[in-house]
């Protein structure tokens, strides 16, 4: 079954980072199909968690199973806020304490909401290059959603569909994860031996 996480840096309820997630979660789930298992995390619950991570170095018994979550995802959505013409700190912090790897070579779709369209490039210049550092694989579209695309002659729902496509495009074209190691687990000596010798 496919795997998608969404992840919404959005800090107050309801807030429009929430919404602009939903509707990318939907989208994709609609370009994907019935075998799409859909999930979302809203950090402001793991706000603490995330802190503590942070002074300790080790996550504890709430953020594990989210860290957990991602890593194993086969795609993410990713949806943050727009501070000072970049994502959140909440947001940066999560990424921060992500497990080595967890977004290597996965495919990612990045969102942001903001008040005003100014912040747009926030998009290009803050989200993807944090991205590219941790060697994730973001599609081509990222949607920003200003305070003035949520009336009803915008054509926010157009550039959601289209970015939820070709989330669900990458992930169906991502190869399989390689198989596993069989040497890493491998038969003890003595059990080979006495099934030799039917022992």
């Amino acid at each position: 079954m496919t795997r998608v996480l969404t992840v919404s840096a959005g800090l107050s309820q309801p807030s429009s980072t929430r919404l602009l997630a939903d509707r990318l979660a939907a989208a994709t789930r609609d370009a994907l199909g019935a075998g799409a298992e859909m999930e979302l995390v809203e950090l402001r619950d793991h706000a603490h968690d995330i802190a503590d991570h942070l002074l300790t170095g080790f996550a504890n018994e709430n953020l594990r199973p989210v860290l957990d979550r991602l890593s194993a995802a086969d795609g993410l959505i990713l949806v943050t806020p727009t501070f000072t013409a970049s994502y959140s700190g909440l947001f940066k912090s999560f990424v921060d304490v992500l497990d080595r790897d967890a977004v290597r070579g996965k495919p990612v779709l990045i969102g942001a909401t903001g008040g005003t369209e100014r912040h747009s490039l926030m998009l290009d210049h803050a989200l993807r290059p944090l991205l590219a550092y941790l060697r994730a694989a973001v599609v081509p579209i990222g949607v920003y959603a200003a305070s003035g695309d949520w009336g009803a002659d915008t054509d926010l729902g157009r550039r959601i569909t289209r970015a939820g496509g070709e989330l669900a495009a990458a992930v169906l074209a991502r190869p399989d994860p390689e198989p596993a190691d069989p040497f890493t687990d491998p038969v003890p000596f003595e059990q080979l031996l006495r099934e030799s010798t039917g022992g």
